[in-house]
């Protein structure tokens, strides 16, 4: 099964793909950021956003898609623009017919390190364990999607599990 993970941001988003094989290794099949720039309208932003999504997907053509939940944040203004970010990644997903699971920061960090409150360094190490990487996963956005990716595979891992199936 292949499955892309997403960090969504305005400023950047992070994407993580991961092949579950037969023998239920995983496989890096791609990452990085879409990065956006600052001085660049909102509209024009998110369209970019969208746009590297779809792209991303006509290359890869995932089966299933993992997206960072939206927590809350002090920052207003930076939580509406990441909503927004993430309305246009589940729309680019939903456009595609790519079932979409969601997960909060904590249960990713749970599933990726065994602890909820784990720091992005200790994330970055586990996934570049869990994945066999040679280096960190960088920068972090890209790391974040890798690390949501993986707790949907084993999120998706245990519900079998759970089923007998």
């Amino acid at each position: 099964m292949l499955v892309i993970g997403i960090d969504p941001g305005t400023a950047t988003t992070g994407y993580g793909l991961l092949e579950e094989t037969q023998e239920k290794e995983l496989i890096v099949v791609d990452f990085g950021v879409i990065l956006t720039r600052s001085d660049e309208l909102p509209e024009k932003r998110l369209q970019q956003i969208y746009l590297a999504v779809k792209k991303l997907i006509l290359l890869h053509h995932p089966e299933q898609a993992a997206v960072e939940k939206l927590f809350f944040q002090k920052n207003v203004t930076n939580a509406l623009a990441v909503g927004q970010a993430r309305g246009v990644v589940l729309l680019a997903m939903a456009e595609a017919g790519i079932p979409i699971s969601e997960y909060s920061p904590q249960e990713v960090k749970q599933s990726v390190t065994g602890y909820g409150a784990a720091k992005k360094r200790q994330i970055q190490q586990m996934v570049q364990t869990i994945l066999n990487l040679k280096e960190l996963p960088k920068p972090d956005d890209a790391s974040d999607a890798l690390a949501i990716a993986v707790c949907h595979l084993h999120s998706v891992g245990y519900q079998g599990l759970m089923s007998g199936s």
